[in-house]
């Protein structure tokens, strides 16, 4: 039965416990206990972003949940005793129920739709929040949570680099901005580069995620801004593509193995294609010191790919200034070759790890000296430099020249057996350098008359110093030479510096054999002896194949003079 009473003009009346219900606190229950479920059922992605939404999305559903539960326990009291309720008609019974039920569905909506429709991005209204709880995930270090983790920052990716510090050659710009600290989006930003270059992200990035790395140096590449701090980022990011043998870069090979994917490369076009941002971030292409030694050769095969893609633009773009990234780079492949000295004495070595490392130095050199040739030889590009010229005036060339020389120093390790000595030494790098025209073009051509030059100097330098750095090159070229002049067309490129060797080795050989046996003897490769009775050297090919009976060859040397050597 409805009562009425009025005090001071405000009438109050009784609520029906039978009226209309449209949302009470069992619906409620109800409700919440499916976004509970659903909650905590969630998995980390959604958990993530509602974390980092742009409002502290927990603390207010907590409140308004919380407001609306105990708003709607006492609405179902209050009905219940019929207790009364001013009259009015502000709101009535059932659109207070409605607004109750509003703010509860609101709630909901507000997770879906940073959880689903809209998932949040890095921003000036989230920094904080989007810091510390990827700090948080990062600290834990779940594979799992990381896996998810690295495809999710591929969205904000480009806010990164959109709010980072670029530290051009002109930053800071003024002292004043030297004192100022950054805007809050910019310091974090900074420090979320710094963060996301925790190996165990950059390993989940790889093996889950590489469209996050992409995004990033795509952005980067955009936007023009080298400067950011994605140093520690790309050296790890990259040192766990190549340990990882299922990564990117090896999916990107050539077409004809990998498919589209292979032609495209979009990944290692995106990392490594543009050199202005290879060389301002600088750490691209430098190898973990700890790791590279135990690379085998599929891992310096795709290390080799992704300098080759860099040198190419180098050479397009920026080929008139100095490199040293690929300085660098190229020092790291030519130093694979120098354990080539435990294959000395072994046999069957041509399958072993050590030999497939050597074949892959020497199709990088060729594929760089190809890309050489398409730019062409600059005009102030000179066969010689002179020593006095020194550092200013040698080129890309010389230093190609002096990475091979360096691979012909290794394999001048290998001095036994002679089969094995005669593949590794002549048919894996002499035959590839000086024969079947790989380097017939003007590119090659430079390279190879700067590496003649090297080698005839570095022989020439034991008539002042005898050493066996000298001694073993000189048995190399002895060695893929021969002790006899062949005026063979495949050979003409190798005339002069063969004449050369041979006329240095009939004048001073036996003057070194005289002043330091143990220098001459590391002149000579398993196969090649010397007879000091008869001043000669001796090379003897072995009964083998079609060969009914050895075969020998000589070169009679002068004989030494009485004067020791001169040093400086």
């Amino acid at each position: 039965m409805s009562t009425e009473q009025c005090v001071m003009g405000v009438c109050f009346f009784a609520l029906d416990a039978n009226g209309p219900k449209l949302f009470g606190f069992p619906e409620l229950l109800a409700g919440l206990a499916l976004m509970v479920l659903a909650w905590t059922t969630a998995d980390v992605r959604y958990r993530f972003r509602v974390r980092v939404a742009p409002l502290p999305l927990e603390t207010l559903t907590f409140g308004v949940v919380a407001a609306v539960g105990v708003l709607t326990l006492l609405t179902d009291l209050w009905r219940a005793e019929e207790w009364l309720v001013p009259r009015g008609n502000l709101l009535t019974p059932a659109q207070w129920q409605a607004t109750l039920a509003g703010l509860f569905l609101v709630t909901f909506l507000a997770w879906s739709w940073f959880a689903f429709i809209a998932p949040p991005k890095f921003g000036k209204h989230n920094a904080k929040r989007f810091a510390q709880t990827l700090y948080g995930i990062i600290l834990r270090g779940s594979p799992s949570e990381l896996a998810v983790i690295a495809d999710e920052l591929t969205r904000s990716m480009s806010a990164f680099v959109r709010y980072a510090t670029n530290r051009g050659n002109d930053y800071p710009r003024n002292a004043a901005d030297k004192e100022s600290d950054p805007p809050l989006e910019e310091a974090y930003a900074n420090d979320l580069l710094l963060l996301i270059a925790d190996r165990r992200l950059c390993r989940a990035i790889v093996e889950s995620s590489p469209v996050t790395a992409m995004a990033l140096f795509r952005e980067m590449g955009r936007t023009k801004k080298y400067g950011i701090q994605v140093e520690t980022f790309a050296k790890n990011l990259v040192n766990e593509a190549l340990a990882n043998k299922d990564s990117f870069l090896y999916h990107e090979a050539e077409g004809y193995e990998s498919g589209l994917i292979g032609y495209q490369k979009p990944f290692s076009q995106a990392m490594f294609a543009n050199y202005k941002m290879v060389a301002a971030v600088g750490t691209l292409l430098d190898p973990d010191l700890s790791q590279k030694s135990k690379w085998d050769a599929d891992q310096w095969e795709a290390y080799c790919r992704v300098v080759l893609i860099s040198l190419r633009d180098y050479v397009d773009q920026h080929f008139w200034q100095h490199s040293s990234v690929l300085y660098r780079a190229m020092g790291y492949i030519e130093s694979t070759t120098s354990d080539l000295y435990k294959l000395d004495g072994l046999i069957s070595t041509w399958d072993s790890d050590t030999v497939r490392r050597l074949r892959v130095v020497v199709e990088f050199i060729k594929d760089a000296v190809k890309i050489l040739d398409e730019k062409g030889v600059p005009e102030h590009v000179r066969p010689r430099v002179r020593a006095r010229h020194g550092h200013p005036r040698e080129t890309f060339y010389d230093h190609f020249a002096s990475m091979i020389f360096e691979v012909i120093f290794h394999t001048s390790a290998v001095r036994s057996p002679f089969s094995e000595c005669w593949y590794i030494q002549h048919n894996l790098v002499w035959g590839e350098m000086f024969g079947f025209h790989h380097f017939d073009n003007p590119a090659g051509e430079m390279v190879k008359f700067k590496l003649r030059r090297l080698l005839y100097d570095e022989v020439a330098q034991m008539k002042e110093f005898p050493n066996f750095k000298g001694a073993k090159i000189l048995g190399f070229c002895l060695n893929v030479m021969g002790l006899e002049k062949r005026r063979v067309e495949h050979h003409k490129d190798s005339h002069a510096l063969h004449k050369a060797i041979l006329l240095w080795t009939k004048k001073n050989f036996a003057w070194l054999h005289a002043y330091n046996p143990r220098v001459a003897e590391a002149c000579l490769v398993d196969g090649i002896s010397y007879d000091a009775e008869k001043r000669r050297l001796v090379k003897t090919y072995p009964v083998e194949g079609l060969r009914r009976e050895p075969h020998y060859v000589y070169l009679d040397v002068e004989p030494a003079p009485d004067e020791p050597p001169t040093r400086e």
